[in-house]
């Protein structure tokens, strides 16, 4: 006979934003209270990186699985649609392409899409392989309508996220964690209390005298990780030599023009700006890499790249890209910005955060906490991050910029095997694969390769056995398709005003 281990009964998640009240969100949707008290302390008195948020359509997944109804949700964060990212600048100046969300044309025969792109190319077609996604097409003219669930529609393509107000997103989550149980304690930690007796974490003691003692804990507490660093030990794996960025300006700005349906990411001569609108305002931030360029310098290329004018003074972070040496040690794992930091380029941060918390629902412990189950955690997360990495170098890496220090360094930069892998085998044979449940699928990497000037040396050979005519007809038909498809939508901000208009803060 097997006995049941003990179940945890107290969980306390250290520090609140985003990454916090993800946390208490999704476990207050799934533990009933009876069962196990979660307890979230945070300090109005302490700020959050919290800016204004580009997301990837796996947010969708996440707000389902809360039951969030999705235009209650969007006029609560002031929330906008989002298709893809545009880049500009980035292969070489004055080059623009956009990353969409969803594939570009249609695989046929089994073959990938892009292998007939390349070949209508090599026979004389001017399209770009945006003018084969839908999302990229409407994106670019400011269109926006949901999809269309009849698989047989052009519309059924569509794939969209978010940009939002991270702190109003934070303040619907609360909300929503606080009406299922969850309670939160006002407070700073003094003090993390270690166990005695095991790599582990004991308790939190506030400044006021409290104490606040849980079996599991989640460390939410930004770059500080006051739990995982400071009181566990767990280093740091510093990434900074292939992504060399380490400083970024914040600051929103009043919208001017139409409202985009996409994020917009500007290279810049040591680093890249961002534009992200909400419906209330544009964030706009400049990431740089202070070995290049000064605080001043940075702050005077933000302001004069804005759309609109500043609605506030820019503020700095700090960062160092890289992650933890391990995510989840003893009774406590690292989420959000405690766990690591790779630049918002591919809006991929609250992805990781959404990750960390899904695979520890997928392996929720006893209180015995297996070390095995850490061990497949901390695995898992480790792989999550490391591709996520080498999507992110590309951008850097895939360029025939030279007009700046900054981009001969990351033009010339060794890079991790399993990137350099990825971009040869595209450049020879225009093939990429996808390992490991790995994020970004193949028409992500397709987009930023093309976009940034990896063209392969040949296409499918299979391809090549096929009537010019035959392949012509079908991409000319796909375009059409998409060219009036994307006609036929609202414009974005008419279908905003319409479905999600924001609600005051």
């Amino acid at each position: 006979m097997t006995m049941q281990a003990p179940h945890l009964k107290q969980i306390v998640i250290a520090g609140g934003g985003t990454a916090g009240w993800m946390v208490a969100a999704a476990l207050s949707s799934l533990l009933e209270p009876r069962d196990v008290t979660i307890t979230l302390v945070e300090s109005d008195a302490i700020g959050t990186v919290g800016v204004g948020e580009a997301t990837i359509p796996d947010i969708l997944a996440f707000n389902q699985m809360l039951g969030i109804d999705e235009a209650e949700f969007m006029a609560a964060t002031h929330a906008t649609f989002k298709l893809g990212i545009q880049f500009v600048d980035w292969g070489k100046v004055g080059d623009r392409y956009f990353h969409p969300f969803g594939q570009h044309g249609a695989d046929m025969r089994g073959i990938d899409f892009h292998q007939y792109w390349l070949r209508s190319r090599a026979d004389g077609n001017p399209s770009a392989i945006d003018a084969y996604s839908l999302c990229a097409v409407a994106a670019q003219a400011n269109r926006f309508t949901l999809p269309d669930p009849n698989p047989r529609s052009v519309r059924s393509q569509i794939r969209y996220a978010y940009h939002f107000d991270a702190t109003l997103y934070a303040r619907f989550l609360r909300r929503y964690a606080e009406a299922r149980g969850v309670r939160r304690v006002e407070g700073i930690v003094r003090n993390v209390r270690r166990a005695a007796d095991a790599d582990a974490i004991a308790g939190l003691d506030l400044v006021d005298g409290r104490a606040v003692d849980g079996d599991f804990f989640f460390d939410c507490t930004g770059f500080r990780a006051l739990l995982t660093a400071d009181t566990l030990d767990v280093g740091y794996d510093d990434w900074s030599h292939w992504l060399p960025c380490d400083r970024a300006l914040a600051v929103p700005s009043a919208h001017a023009g139409p409202l985009p349906p996409y994020t917009r990411a500007t290279a810049r001569g040591a680093g890249w700006q961002w534009r992200i609108p909400t419906q209330r305002r544009t964030g706009n931030g400049h990431i740089y890499s202070s070995a290049f360029l000064s605080d001043d310098a940075a702050a005077d290329i933000l302001l004069g790249g804005l759309d609109g004018p500043a609605l506030a003074d820019p503020r700095q972070i700090r960062f160092t890209a890289g992650c933890r040496k391990r995510f989840w040690t003893g009774n406590c794992i690292a989420i959000g910005l405690a766990a690591g930091f790779l630049e918002p380029l591919e809006s991929t941060s609250i992805y990781l955060i959404q990750e960390g918390i899904s695979r520890f629902i997928s392996l929720f412990p006893t209180a015995d906490i297996p070390y095995i189950v850490r061990t497949e955690y901390n695995r898992h997360m480790r792989t999550e991050f490391e591709q996520v990495r080498d999507f992110i170098i590309l951008h850097y890496a895939a360029t025939e910029r030279d007009d700046t220090a900054f981009w001969n360094h990351c033009r010339t930069m060794a890079l991790p095997d399993t990137l350099n892998h990825k971009i040869a085998l595209f450049r020879e044979t225009g093939r990429v694969f996808r390992y490991e449940e790995e994020l970004f699928a193949r028409p992500s990497w397709v987009a930023v390769l093309l976009g940034q000037r990896v063209v392969p040396k040949t296409f499918d050979p299979i391809i090549a056995t096929l009537p010019s005519g035959d392949v012509a007809h079908s991409l000319q038909s796909m375009q059409r398709a998409i060219q009036a498809a994307a006609e036929q939508m609202p414009t974005h901000q008419q279908f905003i005003a319409h479905f999600c208009p924001a609600q005051a803060a």
